[in-house]
This record gives structure tokens, sequence and C-alpha cells, in this order.
């Protein structure tokens, strides 16, 4: 059983070549500096895909 659903894991993909070219922003809006940590790059692209409503574990507590 998959953990994450196909879309999911496309925008985890997206948002991880964004941080490898250095072109994720952290913050409301991107207004905050580049991010610098992978595993805070995978929280966002987990985070955006649960906005979209792609099928994501929850978080845990």
């Amino acid at each position: 059983m998959a953990k994450y659903s196909q879309k999911a894991q496309d925008k985890i993909e997206t948002v991880m070549n964004e941080y490898k070219h250095g072109k994720l922003k952290s913050g409301k809006g991107g207004k905050g500096g580049v991010v610098k940590s992978r595993k805070q790059a995978i929280a966002i692209g987990l985070s955006e895909a649960r906005h979209e409503g792609d099928k994501v574990p929850k978080k845990k507590s």
C-alpha cells in the first residue's frame, strides 16, 4: 500500500527540484529566506500536498 498518493509524490518531487536549484523559499507567500534544509523542503512539499487534498499521512504531534 502506497504511503503517499501519486499527486502528492509529484508535488514533493517538484518542491525538491526547486530546493535543489535554490529557488524554494520558506514562510507565507515565500517571503522568508531560501530553504537550506532537506527536511524542511520535504515538510513544505507535504504541507502543500495536504493543502491540495492529496493523500498524505497525518502530521505527527
